[in-house]
């Protein structure tokens, strides 16, 4: 069985950080180790994380790119789990990440968010306008899955191959956006509703939130360069995808 580390970036988040460490405790396969990185919290979010047994690091440095970045470098585990402070993951999570990453093709998986207040008329318009967009629009620019920030799961090889490309020094980065970027267009990426968690609808909280995330979708991709052309991109997958076929088909011969 793949030893599991879990990082959670945390900035003034005490209330919902809590919620995460409870269900990370009643996962059916529980995590080696959880990393909490304190990202210059001013209330208790370092506590709460102590006193669930969490290894607490402290990144002053604000950014949730270098917060995350300090978690993925600190993890010992085979697999490398992100969610967000405000992640609810169900009790069979861990366990389905590590099931789809059993195939040796896949470097990474990762699943949607739904809000876990209002009803469903708030359910729907966070499909609608936040994230079946993001998937649907960040896989055509990707050619292939993005990842999903609140609900991802990583070979710890896959970090360590791709650590030094991403922009763990820039707050202006979504950090889930631009650890995508580098992630090979041939490498196997799945997206699955078995990783869906629970998540605060923060995204849809106004005008101003949503136009902070749309300024640094672009400007993710602006700093990514040609990494980021959507052309190359499928170039790349493409090409893979045809020697990956031409080798399937010497082998049968």
């Amino acid at each position: 069985m793949p030893t599991v580390s879990v990082v959670v970036p945390v900035r003034d988040d005490a209330a919902h950080l809590r919620r995460c460490l409870q269900a990370l405790a009643a996962q059916s396969a529980p995590a080696d180790e959880v990393i909490v990185v304190d990202n210059g919290s001013t209330d208790d979010s370092a506590r709460v994380a102590q006193d669930a047994g969490a290894i607490v690091l402290a990144e002053r440095v604000r950014g949730i790119a270098r917060a995350s970045a300090r978690g993925y470098d600190r993890a010992t585990g085979d697999v490398i789990v992100r969610l967000d402070a405000d992640s609810v993951p169900p009790p069979g999570w861990i366990a389905d990440a590590l099931w789809l990453l059993a195939d040796p093709d896949v470097v990474a998986v990762t699943g949607p968010g739904r809000p876990h207040d209002g009803g469903q008329l708030l359910r729907r318009v966070w499909d609608a306008v936040y994230m079946r967009p993001y998937f649907v629009l960040m896989w055509a620019a990707l050619g292939r899955p993005p990842l999903f920030g609140s609900a991802m799961a990583m070979r710890r090889d896959t970090w360590l191959a791709i650590r030094s490309r991403a922009h763990r020094d820039d707050p202006e980065v979504h950090d889930d956006v631009d650890l995508s970027m580098q992630l090979d267009p041939g490498w196997r990426v799945l997206a699955d509703p078995l990783l869906t968690v629970q998540v605060s609808a923060r995204p849809l909280s106004g005008l101003p939130s949503a136009a902070q995330r749309t300024r640094r979708a672009f400007h993710t991709f602006r700093v990514n360069g040609r990494r980021a052309n959507p052309v190359r991109r499928w170039a790349r997958r493409w090409r893979a995808e045809t020697r990956e076929r031409a080798a399937v088909g010497w082998s049968r011969r």
